[in-house]
């Protein structure tokens, strides 16, 4: 059994040393890269024999444990006799605020390093410097005091005491985790077919470090599929954490299910789930800041007790028990859920925690993602999302708006949004007679222009932060981060309406990015009901060569479903003309086979339009809608309405791609038939033609990937809500004459290929 804990010096300094308030105050977006030429710029000027980035590393023993801490001093300079650290750091408050010797967790920071380098030296004492450089002027403040060799040593010592109830609680944890993991039986009575192959699948991939794509039904069990062989790795030493990646709030709640279902049979595992900061803030109004947040306010004084005390007391961590504990400690639920997921074994959270390059876990460190694996849960999702991920736009309008209210006031952010807006006045006349057209690029003027406003918006912003010049700001930042990933993966357009312009970086393939955002970790399994067609998916999620693939048959027989195909247009053009025998379809099924029914429509629209006519005609026939923008308590009451043994009939009609089409799960008789209207296109746009004439320009066909690939996974996903269980029945009705073309029928299931025209 090992006894070893790793941990880098700043790590552990951070931790023991963490003190203040959480500040989201604005902070300039280019102080990492000034702090980092800051550095260089201070290294360069090293006398000859000097070292810069010096690497260190020792073992501390304590309580049991081995401690092997490492790091990077800035530099190690000689001067006489006299060995000193220097430890730089950037500043950006005004020289006149400065009201310290330099901060307690920097001087941690630097002693400790001056402590490895004594003892391995043998030195009887050290220098230790701190270098503070203003990040605009470069003005500089230096601090420098100097310590016994025996003094650091109890420092060093002082420092792992402090931090060994926390290291000795996870020490622990993972060895109980580890030896519960081993032990652990699949948690159901048996396999269902498929589940014993797909979870192999998943456990050879994380041993052999690679990516998975699996295509497996619905209702097969894949969350448990793929957590349990995870667990299994984790406990051979294969891994030391697992990410659940979902797209929706729902699907999160299944994750956490088959954690506790293991939990139940002897699993030892700290799970965390992760929701949205506004949905989890304690405030009305979302502003960390500490003269307005009392869970702010000094967050980081109490933040190192919450999470022993939570780590100490609880293995499941979803957002009701972190709340409770928030509350407890007066800490700030989401940072609070954050420093808790660093700890956590497994974490339950959105795909942006990882794949979104403005959102991720910054402190996850490359040796951390060598022992982490991904679950990417309904990966057919990630497509679309990896696109708004990697694209960005700004209009036209905040700048004609900041131009008016900074006149006079701000004379920097004036010129820049005066030069900004007459920019967009140019792009208007360009094609004066166009709605949308497409640029080849982006002039380095207004490149510079945007970078200028930056600058001024940055001057501005710490003293008046108005929230037109903050969200503006932050938009323009985003999107020069993007103009500095544009390649071929790219297509720029302009769209404007009556009063505004836009300009859209637009990521047609974002293959590339997804790729680079999971590159490091140990294994990818991207998995879904609806990963068809196979290379598609693997092509646009970012998939190489080698990569493992495997395709799971239905377990269900094809006598639990009855398919019918109504061959009538659901076309744009022809939809007031059939609306009436679709409302005549779907009266037969419901009064023929009574029971609960889920109807899914292409658009909202589209719904609203048949729904009326429908309640018009069958004021008889208790129906219920989806409504846009409904809470999380409205979707659960709509859920709740679909009821086990009804004598009667219930009709919910709803959007295909939706809420409700995919990621529910009515067992049993609460789900009697779905019908689905129209083959699931996405609406004729530029964009999507866009992403046709990109793909087809590489040889492959444009519009199965722009249109027929992604609406088809809608039809798939709405069919897949019936048959959950080898003792669900059914029936389907797929409404739309496409449905019997070669093109759509090859994309359907073969246990719908039974199917009856009516």
């Amino acid at each position: 059994m090992t006894t070893e804990v790793r941990i880098s010096v700043r790590t552990l300094v951070e931790y023991v040393f963490s003190s203040g308030s959480i500040d989201a105050r604005f902070r300039s977006q280019t102080a990492l890269t000034d702090g980092t030429r800051i550095h260089q710029k201070i290294q360069k000027s090293y006398k000859e024999g000097d070292q810069k980035e010096v690497y260190v590393s020792t073992e501390i023993p304590y309580d049991g444990l081995i401690y092997i801490i490492d790091g990077r001093c800035d530099g190690l300079l000689f001067d006489d006799d006299s060995v000193i650290i220097d430890e730089i750091k950037s500043f950006s408050q005004p020289s006149g605020q400065w009201d310290t010797e330099g901060y307690p967790v920097h001087w941690a920071q630097a002693k400790m390093y001056a402590y490895i380098i004594a003892k391995d030296r043998e030195l009887e004492e050290m220098d230790v410097q701190l270098t503070y450089v203003h990040v605009e002027t470069e003005e500089k403040k230096i601090f420098k005091q100097r310590f016994s060799t025996k003094g650091l040593e109890a420092f060093a010592a002082d420092v792992i005491k402090s931090y060994a109830p926390y290291a000795r609680l996870m020490h622990d944890h993972r060895t109980k985790r580890n030896e519960s993991c081993r032990e652990l039986a699949f948690p159901f009575k048996s396999y269902r077919n498929g589940q014993r192959k797909l979870a192999g699948a998943v456990y050879k991939t994380i041993v052999d470090q690679k990516s998975l794509f699996a295509k497996a039904p619905t209702g097969i069990g894949k969350t448990i599929s793929t957590l349990f062989p995870a667990m299994k790795a984790m406990g051979e030493g294969q891994l030391n954490r697992v990410f659940y990646l979902t797209a929706k709030t729902i699907t999160r709640t299944t994750a956490e299910e088959a954690i506790a279902r293991m939990a139940s049979c002897g699993l030892c595992m700290k799970a965390v789930t992760l929701t949205a900061k506004d949905k989890i803030c304690f405030q009305e109004e979302t502003n960390c800041q500490k003269e307005t947040c009392e869970f702010a306010n000094g967050y980081y004084d109490r933040i190192n007790g919450a999470v022993l005390d939570i780590l100490t007391n609880e293995n499941s961590m979803n957002r009701e028990v972190i709340e409770r504990y928030a509350r407890k400690h007066k800490v700030c639920p989401f940072e609070y859920s954050l420093d808790l997921a660093y700890s956590a074994d497994a974490i339950i959270c959105d795909y942006n925690y990882i794949f979104e390059p403005r959102v991720s876990l910054k402190r996850l460190l490359e040796e951390q993602k060598k022992s982490t694996a991904l679950l990417v849960d309904e990966a057919h999702n990630l497509v679309d999302r990896g696109r708004e991920m990697f694209s960005a736009a700004i209009n036209k309008e905040p700048f004609l708006q900041l131009k008016k209210e900074s006149k006079g006031v701000h004379p920097a952010v004036y010129e820049s949004a005066k030069k900004i807006n007459s920019r967009f006045i140019q792009l208007k006349k360009i094609n004066d007679d166009e709605k949308e057209f497409v640029i080849d690029l982006l002039e380095e003027d207004f490149i510079k222009e945007l970078s200028e406003f930056i600058l001024a918006a940055e001057q501005v912003l710490p003293f008046q932060p108005s929230s037109l010049i903050l969200d503006t700001y932050f938009s323009v930042n985003q999107f020069l981060k993007i103009t500095e990933l544009l390649d071929e993966h790219y297509v720029i357009y302009v769209s404007k309406d009556r009063k505004d312009i836009r300009i859209k970086l637009f990521c047609v393939n974002p293959s590339q990015f997804l790729g680079q955002m999971g590159k490091g970790f140990r294994a990818k399994i991207f998995f879904s009901a609806t990963l068809s067609p196979m290379p598609y998916y693997q092509d646009i999620l970012g998939g190489v060569e080698g990569d493992y693939q495997i395709r799971i048959p239905s377990p269900f027989k094809a006598e639990q479903v009855d398919v019918f195909i109504k061959p009538l247009s659901t076309r744009y053009r022809d939809r007031e003309r059939t609306k009436g025998e679709i409302i005549k379809v779907i009266h037969s099924l419901v009064t023929r086979r009574p029971g609960n029914y889920l109807v899914f429509f292409p658009s909202y629209q589209y719904l609203t339009s048949v729904y009326q006519l429908f309640k018009e005609k069958n004021e008889d026939i208790p129906t219920i809608v989806q409504e846009t923008g409904m809470s999380e308590l409205e979707r659960e009451a709509f859920l709740a309405a679909f009821k086990p043994n009804q004598t009667g009939t219930l009709v919910g009609f709803a959007v295909l791609g939706g809420i409700f089409s995919e990621g529910v799960d009515l067992i049993g008789d609460r789900l009697n038939g779905v019908a689905v209207i129209g083959v699931g296109l996405p609406q004729l746009c530029l964009e999507r033609n866009l992403i046709k004439d990109h793909f087809s320009a590489q040889g492959k066909n444009g519009y199965e990937y722009a249109y027929v690939f992604p609406g088809v996974n809608k039809v798939l996903q709405a069919g897949g809500r019936l048959i959950r269980s080898e003792h669900d029945h059914g029936t389907i009705v797929l409404i739309d004459d496409r449905f019997l073309q070669v093109q759509y029928q090859q994309l359907l299931p073969s246990e719908w290929s039974n199917f009856v025209i009516i």
